[in-house]
């Protein structure tokens, strides 16, 4: 069940976002009702909030029970952490390298694990493109799966995401900015506007 959203410059508030981010989770627990190989990687910098949010969804909720649990007793977390693309860019020569960029930070073994690379909007397939070079750089995964939360078409790249939270129609000169702000969920906003 996917929102199509018509694209005039205007702001989505929190709770459409919540409510992706949970048929984001809810669709991702569907297929991995066991996640015990299960491996969620943001691509810094946009989808790692997000991929902390659906973590934090799936470990309690998925395996009932049969997940290992924290050491202060909670629920544990199904394993996340970061992809760094920007080695990885095929713009590079254009975008440098910032000075303080998100290294990679991978929690868990990459060989034969259940991958999910998570990104907050999904739009020319160039990032995916990356995040997959970054990724297959750490192992080799049994599976790679994409979570996005807002796709907002043009692509470029034969891309498509396996589970999808909001669907936007934007325009090549308009731009779709999402704010998870970790602090105060209430605060996240989608904003599109002219690019």
């Amino acid at each position: 069940a996917q929102t199509s959203l018509v694209a005039k410059p205007k702001t989505i508030g929190a709770e459409e976002i919540h409510a992706a981010i949970e048929r984001l989770a809810a669709a991702i627990s569907q297929r991995h009702p066991a996640p015990e190989n299960l491996l969620l990687l943001g691509v810094a910098n946009g989808g790692v909030e997000l991929a902390r949010r659906l973590a934090r969804r799936l470990g309690p909720a998925a395996g009932k029970g049969v997940r290992t649990r924290a050491a202060n007793g909670a629920p544990a977390e199904v394993p996340h952490g970061t992809l760094d693309i920007s080695f990885h860019r095929d713009d590079i020569g254009r975008h440098p390298i910032p000075k303080e960029f998100v290294p990679a930070h991978i929690p868990a073994d990459v060989n034969g694990a259940n991958v999910v690379i998570v990104d907050d909007v999904l739009f020319s397939g160039r990032t995916v493109k990356a995040a997959l070079d970054e990724l297959f750089d750490h192992g080799r995964p049994a599976r790679v799966e994409l979570a996005i939360l807002v796709d907002r078409g043009g692509r470029r790249l034969p891309f498509a995401p396996d589970y999808c939270g909001l669907t936007i129609e934007a325009g090549e000169n308009e731009k779709v900015v999402v704010r998870l702000d970790p602090a105060d969920p209430t605060k996240d906003t989608l904003t599109i506007r002219p690019a």
